[in-house]
């Protein structure tokens, strides 16, 4: 439980890290909406972090995948509170980042939408209610210049209904399909990438079974909605005790 002792400031200071990027670009034009928050740097690719640590109490880190590991060092090091919104981490920078959670209270999400955080509890509610009868399958799009796929957002929904179904995603997930690949399988979960134009993003969870099916879909139109949300995470996680937090954390729907 948290302790009433260990409160953030009542202004939060805070660095945004690849504030020349389209999502560091709306972390800036949406933080002064944000009363509690005070943007103290704004760094990009090849900036001094170190220095500027004594000055913030948290670092939104919205760079790129192979550089969020040393981030996170970094804030371990200084014991500044992170929020991460980098998305296509292989298992050795989870490693890394997941060390450095030891030290300093963090929250990683795959999507800092309302909205979103939403869908995933809808879709776990939902594969649970409808059972193994329902095929699954997940549907992403994005702007054509996205670099991972599938999206951090359409990886966390195949890790809710593999959580449910109880399957390895390894075995079971089908990227798109090709070809003479057979007949559906009853426990594959289908996931398609689309990428094109300037699309923010659109996730649709499919749960199709004979005679019926349930869409749960959620579209983005401005990158505003996950720049509010990681801002009011990083008010959120100072004082919090180490470890990892989600959005769900923050919205309270732990």
């Amino acid at each position: 439980m948290f302790s009433p002792f260990c409160q953030s400031p009542l202004v939060t200071r805070i660095i945004i890290n690849g504030s020349k990027g389209r999502m560091g670009q709306a972390l800036l034009a949406c933080a002064g909406n944000h009363s509690g928050l005070q943007v103290v740097a704004s760094i990009d690719v090849g900036d001094d972090l170190v220095s500027l640590m004594p000055q913030a109490d948290a670092v939104i880190d919205f760079s790129h995948h192979d550089a969020t590991a040393t981030v996170a060092s970094l804030c371990a090091a200084a014991g500044k509170a992170l929020v991460i919104g980098t998305t296509g981490h292989n298992e050795m920078e989870k490693a890394s980042i997941r060390a450095a959670a030891v030290k300093i209270p963090m929250v990683w999400a795959s999507n800092y939408s309302t909205g979103v955080t939403t869908l995933f509890w809808l879709t776990r509610k939902a594969a649970e209610i409808l059972g193994p009868s329902f095929d699954l399958e997940v549907l992403e799009m994005h702007h054509r210049l996205k670099k991972d796929a599938p999206s951090g957002t359409a990886t966390t929904l195949l890790e809710i209904l593999g959580d449910v179904r109880k399957v390895q995603l390894d075995e079971a997930l089908r990227h798109g399909r090709q070809g003479i690949v057979g007949e559906r399988t009853a426990s594959e979960i289908g996931i398609h990438a689309i990428r094109g134009g300037d699309v923010v993003g659109d996730h649709t969870v499919i749960f199709a079974a004979t005679g019926e099916r349930v869409e749960l879909t959620h579209k983005a139109s401005s990158r505003d909605t996950f720049a509010n949300g990681a801002l009011r995470a990083s008010g959120w996680v100072v004082g919090r005790p180490p470890g990892i937090y989600d959005m769900q954390d923050v919205l309270g729907l732990r």
